[in-house]
């Protein structure tokens, strides 16, 4: 049984599916990804990843494809400010439906270094600058930097919404992120019973502020997984799986999860059914 479900995160137009982008486009159609958006993280594949949308967007019977640019924090290193400029061109002439993927990483010990922070948060600002400036909602990438994030969404009074995508912070967190009009992003992890904050999140704010994701090509499902030693690349195909951790999770019937997704999807991503 397949129902309408949209990949609201993938990175699908990376080079890892460039031999078989295509059978797996039809495949997720398939298996009921009705739509997916292509995220942006580095300026030097914007032109790629508009190439991939368009691509995926003429072939007959595969999910349509949206176009989210943005400058990922964790690439700050690689970041200018002619890639800002780029970024401003791209939202200024193509159908972007969202900014993506932007945020706060703090993650490693390389991007816990002031300076690395200040900028991080300078790009950030800007994009969500742009995001008003355009009216786009986001979708956010945090690791270990929920409070910041929300800081600066607060200081910029940013009410164009989007997603947190695949959520690490706890329940709080999420409310935090909720009132300030996101959803949710859940991904594979959700089909791993020790992901015990995941559950929780989930379980306290209700399908209401939930969407899904694959985060294609990582973040696999764990049925998916081929082996522990090797990483199994994860595709759209396998977002039915993410949907049946959701509803396990949440005790509730699949097929009425899914509707419920899907109207959150649009809402978040200001789109018409």
């Amino acid at each position: 049984m397949s129902y309408s479900l949209f990949d609201t995160h993938t990175h699908f137009d990376v080079p890892e599916f460039d031999p078989d982008r295509e059978q797996l486009a039809y495949a997720a159609k398939q298996a009921g990804v009705e739509r997916l958006i292509l995220i942006g993280f580095v300026q030097k594949r914007f032109a790629d990843l508009l190439k991939k949308q368009h691509m995926l967007n003429q072939l007959q019977d595969a999910p349509h494809s949206y176009f989210a640019p943005g400058l990922h924090p964790f690439y700050i290193e690689q970041h200018c400010l002619e890639h800002l400029s780029d970024l401003e061109h791209l939202l200024r002439t193509e159908d972007c439906v969202a900014i993506g993927e932007i945020g706060l990483d703090t993650f490693l010990k390389q991007h816990k270094q002031p300076a690395i922070v200040q900028k991080q948060q300078e790009y950030f600002s800007v994009q969500i600058t742009f995001a008003q400036q355009f009216d786009k909602p986001v979708l956010l990438h945090i690791r270990k930097s929920h409070a910041e994030v929300l800081a600066l969404l607060k200081k910029h009074q940013f009410k164009q919404g989007g997603i947190a995508h695949a959520f690490s912070g706890g329940v709080e967190e999420a409310k935090a992120f909720i009132k300030l009009g996101f959803k949710i992003g859940v991904t594979g992890q959700i089909t791993n019973p020790n992901a015990k904050k995941l559950h929780q999140v989930v379980q306290a704010i209700g399908a209401e502020h939930l969407v899904l994701e694959t985060d294609c090509p990582d973040m696999t499902p764990l049925c998916c997984q081929l082996s522990t030693q090797h990483r199994t690349r994860n595709t759209p195909v396998n977002l039915p799986y993410v949907l049946q951790g959701l509803a396990q999770s949440l005790q509730m019937p699949e097929s009425k999860l899914a509707a419920i997704l899907w109207q959150n999807s649009l809402q978040a991503l200001h789109l018409a059914n």
